[in-house]
């Protein structure tokens, strides 16, 4: 049953499990600032509003839903809030989060839509194009190959899986392809390159290249914290020996796409591999940096920009991703406890042989800085039996192919699926998933094994990285969805919200569900180290096997990237 709240400026529709009560109403009215209780019928379906798009629960809802909880209304689901506009074909909204509603109605978020059966690939190419996974010839060939050893099609989870664990932004294969420069190839990789600096100069560094993030030698320092987390304690002071976190990372196709989100989730994502290094770490302070094409500000321009002429924008112009971009990364830095302290910008744009170059596709780059227990900073390897925890929120709909459509021109693909792949921001969500790894962090023995942060390629990426070292097997039934009608695809593949995933003896669970209830961190125990080898998904309710491959045959096997140039003389 849906319920509507209405505002001098916006309507407030409830959903709830049972009709409310007179108290209930009064109560709500008080919150929502004095939203009057409207009849469903006084909502007149000749009005347009504004809303949040009918599959996705925003984070303010969630949010919202709880406070109710706490204030003794029972059975609220859902609340979202809606605005109306005068006309619909001139109404400005975001179509990655929002959607234009003629008329508020009781199926106001009802979505008319089954999940899509597991699917068998054929043409391997030709899904790859039409879902925009960016897969090159080798590795369709790749695909193709694996399927006949197999002696079966891949399903539709397979491929997508293969296309993010193996994309460009998670494996960095230009950085880790062979260079053939004037037929001759080079002896080293360009991350290779990267990395002798470390090998030559290792100084203080004590864990690079191979984790969420990097650390660095840090002091002795006095831990001032609980001496219990999942209970009230006092505060003691210990003498640990600390390492400090370092990260950086790039997050330039969602901020061109939908800038606010983008870079929110960018710093956001930032902050969570900080989170995700050895077996929990704390951040302390984030940068951000911008690089666009000139934004060509109104009334201040400068002189290199009054030289070109301005092109059409596909999203967002470039002023518009400055402001929104930076607003976003604040946002989330602010919500989530973590300030922004600098950071730099650059617009460029240049004009050679009658075509202009610059950064239409944006650079943003979230970096920043914490620390960690030394005795932390290296994970462990997961043994056979072991849990797999999933701490953090629902899946929707969103977020879904991020690390493969990344790696493509912007623009390339159908908007539809660019706007898929951009996530949503959850700052608070990811705060109380936080709190309970610090709690973990800081107690006398940390119970986790290994930690990843749900980043490209949601739960496939994470839980497939955990595992990587043994095998395991997930259950899809387990993972909570705020979205029913969600393939096995979709279930396995969004990066909907701020979520970690973690891997413990069986024995640590009860502490890390006393850990997370305190905090209020969603905690769910969805599979286990095998030691088979083997990354499996699979349905136990309805036992379908969406994902069952050889870890090898995920990770060990792809075709390496080769990369072909020759020297140019200029006169």
């Amino acid at each position: 049953m849906v319920f509507f709240f209405q505002s001098s400026a916006s309507v407030l529709a409830v959903s709830a499990d049972s009709p409310l009560t007179a108290q209930d109403v009064e109560k709500l009215e008080w919150l929502f600032s004095g939203a009057k209780y409207a009849d469903a019928d006084s909502m007149s379906s000749r009005q347009t509003y504004v809303g949040p798009r009918r599959e996705m629960v925003t984070p303010w809802s969630t949010n919202a839903a709880e406070i109710t909880q706490n204030m003794g209304i029972s059975g609220v689901r859902r609340i979202e809030e809606f605005f109306p506009v005068a006309d619909s074909k001139k109404a400005a909204f975001d179509p990655m989060l929002q959607e234009l509603y003629r008329g508020l109605a009781q199926d106001v978020f009802a979505v008319d839509r089954t999940p899509d059966p597991i699917r068998y690939i054929s043409d391997v190419a030709q899904y790859n194009a039409q879902e925009g996974l960016a897969l090159n010839p080798d590795e369709v060939g790749y695909l193709n190959a694996l399927s006949k050893k197999l002696n079966r099609q891949l399903t539709d989870s397979e491929i997508f899986g293969f296309s993010q664990v193996n994309s460009e932004h998670c494996r960095h294969k230009i950085f880790n392809g062979t260079f053939i420069i004037d037929e001759q190839e080079m002896p080293s990789t360009l991350f290779a390159l990267i990395k002798k600096t470390t090998e030559k100069n290792p100084n203080r560094v004590v864990s690079a290249y191979k984790d969420n993030c990097a650390f660095m030698q840090g002091p002795v320092a006095e831990q001032f914290a609980p001496s219990a987390g999942d209970k009230p304690d006092m505060f003691a002071v210990q003498d640990v020996e600390t390492v400090f976190s370092l990260k950086a990372e790039t997050h330039n196709f969602p901020t061109t796409v939908e800038p606010f989100n983008g870079a929110a989730t960018g710093s956001g994502g930032e902050i969570r591999d900080r989170m995700a290094g050895g077996k929990g770490s704390m951040p302390l302070a984030g940068t951000a940096v911008y690089m666009t094409s000139y934004p060509r500000v109104a009334d201040n321009l400068k002189s290199a920009e009054l030289h070109s002429e301005e092109r059409p924008w596909r999203y967002q112009t470039p002023e518009d991703i400055l402001i929104k971009a930076s607003n976003g990364a604040s946002d989330f830095g602010n919500k989530f406890g973590q300030p922004l302290i600098c950071g730099s910008l650059l617009t460029f744009e240049q004009e050679v042989d009658g075509k202009t170059y610059g950064y239409d596709k944006v650079v943003m780059l979230a970096g920043g800085v914490g620390y960690a227990k030394k005795s932390d900073c290296l994970k462990e390897k997961p043994a056979a039996g072991d849990v797999v925890v999933l701490l953090g929120g629902d899946n929707y709909r969103i977020g879904m192919g991020g690390g493969a459509v990344s790696s493509v021109d912007t623009g390339e693909l159908a908007g539809s699926i660019e706007l898929n792949a951009v996530q949503r921001s959850n700052p608070e969500m990811q705060k109380r998933v936080y709190n309970a790894i610090r709690a973990l962090c800081e107690g006398a023995k940390n119970p986790i094994v290994a930690i990843h942060d749900h980043g490209a390629g949601g739960h496939l990426n994470c839980f497939s990285e955990l595992v990587e070292a043994t095998g395991g097997e997930i259950d899809l039934s387990k993972l909570p969805l705020g979205d029913p009608t969600l393939s096995a695809k979709e279930i396995a593949g969004n990066e909907s919200q701020e979520r970690m995933g973690l891997v413990l003896h069986e024995e640590d669970l009860p502490l890390l569900r006393r850990v997370a209830a305190r905090e209020r961190a969603p905690m769910y125990v969805v599979g286990r180290a095998t030691g088979d080898m083997r990354f499996t998904l699979v349905n136990k309710v309805t036992h379908e096997k969406p994902i069952d491959l050889l870890l090898d045959d995920m990770f060990g096997n792809p075709p390496k990237t080769v990369i072909k140039d020759k020297t140019v003389i200029c006169d």
